[in-house]
């Protein structure tokens, strides 16, 4: 209970002292309020309201919703429910960690768990800002649970039909937040298959162990699929195109995207300071060539080049087709001067940034906060961030090496698609790695724990009595 009570206090203070702002939150609160409203999920442009699909409508009718509720009686303070109710799920999701641990490991390592979990800065500061991760966060939690208590059940040659659908919810709300929630849905997909056959078909042959395999996933799969049913057919109706989830960049069909300048930054951009200030300056304010760091040209000649289409750029704030064209050409040249740099250097060197970065942005910490001489309060604050973030990530590699993971080629094989995933989009942000946390809060707390408390096979607190006892079915 101590843990719990720490961790309420953490996110109490998070919520009532002031958290950055984000342009995200207007917009998914736009998109959910046309809808509840007019019945259009679209943007106002201009005079007109116009169909969307650049987000998944799961976060814009929580606030939506919200506002519906409370704003009449609490009209500037409405989105601390929200922030209350992210509190809840965030706490909800250290508990469902500290569960997993407790099932899969072992008691002393279920209460490192919950320690960690509970004191996590990095979750616990997105349940005050008004974005999708910490709702996001809980869904992965629910199913790395839900999971670990179907394969446990599987390995006693039992299905439980209560925890597969539940696993497939944690993935139908992963997919509904953020179109990355897939790589939930494929990690507990490839998980509950290959376990659930293996195990059945040691047991009872391996014409039964496809079938129990099969209805497995095929359970998971209409549980997690069915809720997006409705927005691709709306999608495909509206728009003519087969979108289940959220295009990548966040224009509509038939909007034209920068993807020469896009291609072009990911031949260099590493920081997050890059996303700050040259891929959020698109369309809004100018790109100053001194921002860009070294790496960027690769001769005198190319950084003339580049410092030419700026200029031509910040005139306008725009990219024209030919303008993109020519960023597109450049791309190109670099691609073929140095392809190991552009897809492999580079790419890893902004997942590390995006895993490794102190997380100064949800704490509004500056982000240039390695200068001393400006704000050496902010500095201290970074670095002790910035070390906490690296305890995390060691211990959960440490646990992954030394096998204290249960069921590590699932839970480590999100974390890799992850990072697979981030390594090719340009816009290095660290709030993309926040959904690796609960696995990585698993990894750290088998890490810590005594060593005769753990076995790496999943099985050290799977009893095999209890699977008859669950709600599920034999093959």
């Amino acid at each position: 209970m101590l843990w719990i009570a720490v961790g309420i206090l953490l996110r109490m203070i998070l919520i009532v002292f002031p958290r950055p702002g984000d342009d995200d939150t207007g917009v998914y609160l736009e998109l959910g309020r046309y809808l509840l409203h007019r019945g259009i999920y679209g943007l106002a442009e201009g005079n007109n309201l116009v169909p969307s699909l650049i987000r998944l409508p799961g976060y814009p009718l929580i606030l939506a919703v919200f506002e519906q509720l409370f704003a009449g009686f609490l009209p500037k303070t409405w989105l601390n429910l929200v922030f209350a109710v992210q509190a809840v799920a965030d706490l909800a999701a250290g508990l469902l960690l500290a569960a997993f641990a407790r099932r899969h490991l072992s008691d002393r390592t279920a209460e490192v768990v919950l320690a960690l979990a509970m004191l996590c800065p990095f979750t616990a500061a997105f349940t005050g800002i008004a974005m999708t991760e910490c709702l996001s966060v809980f869904a992965v939690s629910l199913g790395v649970y839900a999971a670990g208590q179907a394969l446990s059940a599987a390995q006693t040659g039992w299905l439980d039909l209560w925890a597969v659908a539940l696993a497939g919810t944690a993935a139908a709300l992963s997919m509904l937040l953020r179109p990355d929630g897939v790589l939930l849905f494929a990690a507990l997909a490839a998980g509950l298959l290959w376990t659930t056959t293996r195990n059945f078909a040691a047991r009872q042959g391996i014409g039964r162990g496809l079938r129990a395999g099969a209805a497995c996933v095929a359970l998971f799969s209409i549980v997690a699929l069915a809720p997006l049913a409705p927005w691709a057919w709306r999608n495909w109706t509206r728009f003519h195109v087969f979108e289940p989830l959220a295009p990548r960049y966040v224009n509509d069909p038939g909007k034209r995207n920068n993807l020469g300048f896009y291609r072009w930054m990911r031949t260099w951009s590493v920081e997050y300071v890059s996303t700050g200030n040259v891929f959020w300056n698109v369309g809004e304010e100018e790109i100053d060539l001194d921002d860009l760091p070294a790496r960027a040209f690769d001769s005198p000649q190319q950084r003339e080049q580049t410092s030419l289409m700026l200029d031509e750029y910040n005139r306008t704030h725009s990219i024209s087709a030919e303008l993109d064209d020519r960023f597109a050409a450049l791309a190109a040249e670099r691609i073929r001067s140095h392809p190991l740099r552009y897809y492999l250097v580079v790419p890893l060197m902004r997942v590390a940034d995006m895993a490794l970065r102190p997380r100064t942005w949800s704490f509004d910490l500056d982000i240039f906060w390695w200068r001393w001489s400006e704000h050496p309060g902010q500095t201290m604050a970074a670095v002790l961030l910035g070390l906490i973030n690296l305890g995390y990530v060691g211990l959960a590699v440490w646990g992954f090496l030394r096998r204290r993971v249960p069921w590590p080629w699932m839970l480590g094989g999100y974390l890799v698609m992850r990072c697979l995933l981030l390594a090719t989009i340009e816009n290095s942000e660290p709030r993309y790695t926040l959904e690796c946390f609960p696995i990585l809060i698993v990894a750290a707390g088998a890490a810590l724990a005594p060593a005769k408390d753990w076995q790496s096979n999943g099985l050290a607190r799977t009893n095999p009595d209890h699977a008859h006892h669950a709600s599920g079915m034999t093959f």
